[in-house]
């Protein structure tokens, strides 16, 4: 399995991004993804999480209503859309899968089986 981020840059307070994510070796149609992200000496925070059909969605509470998450099944890719930037949004953001739903567990990175090799968001004020 393999999963390739891209999309990330330099932008300003207010701005808006599109990651995405391709995901490879699997047939990912039944599988969660989920985009996390780290700052700089800080931990790796969950952002959003998609189930398989891609009709349920979740987010964390700093990024709801700004961020949007989506995926193409036959593409076997995951895009995070990114509106309303801001500087607090700067981090390396990684995407994630698992081949399964994992219930209230779905916040923690530790139940995300494989990960892609992040690509960093800054945004300056």
């Amino acid at each position: 399995v393999q999963l390739q981020a891209s999309g990330g840059g330099l932008v300003q307070a207010g701005a808006s991004l599109r990651l995405s994510c391709a995901a490879s070796g699997r047939d990912f149609s039944s599988w969660t993804m989920a985009w996390f992200r780290q700052a700089r000496g800080k931990d790796r925070d969950f952002v959003a999480a998609i189930k398989w059909n891609g009709d349920t969605t979740y987010y964390a509470e700093s990024v709801k209503g700004r961020f949007t998450i989506s995926r193409d099944n036959a593409k076997n890719t995951v895009d995070l859309q990114m509106n309303l930037l801001r500087s607090e949004d700067t981090a390396v953001y990684y995407c994630a899968v698992v081949p399964t739903w994992v219930g209230i567990d779905y916040t923690q990175s530790s139940r995300y089986r494989y990960w892609g090799q992040g690509t960093q968001v800054t945004v300056s004020s």
